[in-house]
């Protein structure tokens, strides 16, 4: 159990603020971009926090639903300054991107039946396709470290691709096999579960933090029963309202619950979840075309901020179609704040309520091998979404069969987007071969599509 620290050198709350700005401004890339951003400037450039306990905080939000670079940035910010630094860090990571894609949903809405705005979209869908794939190397390489893990792996794969099991039971049960393994001592669940190895780097003891246990990260239960009360109902309580007075069937009272679900479930970071979100939003509710969903994965990887934010396009693009008896625009607005407020109020929860504890349980080996086995599933998750958006980008026609207890999606090849396939193609050689940047891949295809628009559309 680490030392409780006396109080250690103070950070300027103010001083900090403007920090927390500069990496919710600078946070792209998805998860690892902006983790990455994260540990330059707060243990490398600020000294804020040592490589262990970065990683250690890392490892604990890699096992909560939601997207772990906010909740990193919240625990960070709460370590610092108590419960308005994390308020003010995980807030700060959201907002850019929030009004980022606010203002491209607008435009969206209201123009993209225009050619210039369709070849836009039409090339972000070709780079998104290469990206995620990258997700799944980029993964895959950290997590697939032996047989074990492939066996996981696959086995997640097969699972949601064919048999469409839930998301959340695939995640469930990998932190159960995981968990056991890791209480049995199996080595080949013991190998690792965050995005670094913490042996080098800026120590704890020469951080600004230092190693012990700041006074406030004591684990309180009044404090713990108090901020989840709170946390609960700014949560929940907008849910409940509208359900009393929309009833189940409005759109509102739809994205309010559905969201409300995803954040318990949404393990394994964005691209893992996200097939889900699409199955539901796509097939179930009919919000969005498989086509749109993409567009709205282009407009997250474009901005700053979580990935997951392009549930705030879907509840935007549901309300802005299904909302009856009010502006389209303005339910579509109060939708995005709805999905927005549903998504991350639980992610402050998640921190304040276990950070604490978690505080002292460093080096917790049963938990690591579940983040471990997690992580290995999740590969397979981010497989089935690649597959998914695959299909759906290069073939505008898409049947789907089952026999035998499972599903399967055949494209129908007399509709093959040829223009598609090369721009796919195109963004896969620069990404994995040329080793060029997402956002640039992102621009040059954006740019290539709307060119295309001129001559093709």
């Amino acid at each position: 159990m680490p030392p409780i620290n006396e109080t250690p050198h103070q950070v300027p709350f103010r001083d900090a603020v403007t920090v927390w700005l500069r990496v919710a401004l600078l946070s792209f890339g998805g998860p690892a971009g902006q983790i990455a951003v994260m540990h330059r400037i707060l243990v490398e450039e600020k000294k804020w926090i040592g490589e262990q306990r970065f990683l250690h905080a890392l490892n604990y939000c890699m096992m909560l639903p939601g997207p772990e670079a906010q909740q990193l940035a919240t625990y960070i910010g709460w370590l610092m300054h108590r419960t308005k630094g994390g308020l003010v860090a995980g807030s700060l990571f959201v907002l850019p991107g929030f009004l980022a894609i606010l203002v491209l949903s607008y435009l969206y809405a209201a123009l993209g039946s225009v050619g210039l705005v369709e070849g836009l979209f039409f090339g972000l869908k070709a780079a998104v396709f290469a990206v995620v794939l990258n997700a799944v190397v980029r993964v895959g390489q950290r997590a697939l470290r032996n047989r074990i893990m492939l066996g996981l792996s696959t086995a997640a794969f097969v699972a949601i691709f064919f048999f469409e099991v839930p998301f959340p039971l695939i995640i469930l049960s990998a932190a159960v096999i995981g968990y056991w393994g890791g209480r049995r001592g199996l080595s080949a669940f013991q190998v690792g579960g965050g995005h670094g190895d913490g042996a080098l780097g800026l120590s704890d003891s020469e951080s600004m933090l230092g190693e012990g246990l700041p006074d406030h990260a004591r684990p309180d239960r009044s404090w713990s029963l108090r901020i989840s009360a709170i946390f609960l109902l700014l949560w929940l309580t907008p849910v409940v309202l509208l359900l009393f007075t929309l009833g189940g069937e409005n759109v509102f009272s739809q994205i309010a619950i559905f969201f409300s679900k995803m954040a318990v479930v949404t393990f394994g970071g964005a691209y893992a979840v996200l097939g889900y979100v699409a199955q539901e939003t796509v097939q179930n509710y009919g919000w969005l075309a498989p086509g749109e969903m993409l567009d709205g994965l282009g407009m997250a990887e474009t901005t700053p901020g979580p990935l997951i934010q392009v549930v705030q396009f879907v509840g935007f693009m549901g309300a802005y179609r299904e909302a009856t008896g009010i502006d389209p625009m303005l339910a579509a607005t109060l939708a995005a704040v709805l999905t927005t407020w549903v998504t991350f109020v639980p992610c402050f929860l998640w921190i304040f309520l276990g950070a604490p504890y978690v505080e002292r349980l460093r080096d917790n080996r049963a938990l690591s091998a579940a983040l471990t086995a997690i992580t290995a599933a999740v590969v397979g998750v981010i497989l089935n979404l690649a597959i998914w958006f695959g299909i759906h980008v290069i073939f505008a026609e898409v049947e789907v069969r089952h026999a035998i207890g499972a599903r399967l999606l055949l494209p129908d090849f007399a509709t093959l987007d040829l223009l598609s396939l090369l721009l796919a193609a195109g963004a896969m050689a620069a990404i994995f071969y040329f080793n060029v940047g997402v956002l640039k891949v992102l621009g040059s295809c954006a740019l290539l599509g709307v060119l295309a628009s001129l001559v093709f559309f």
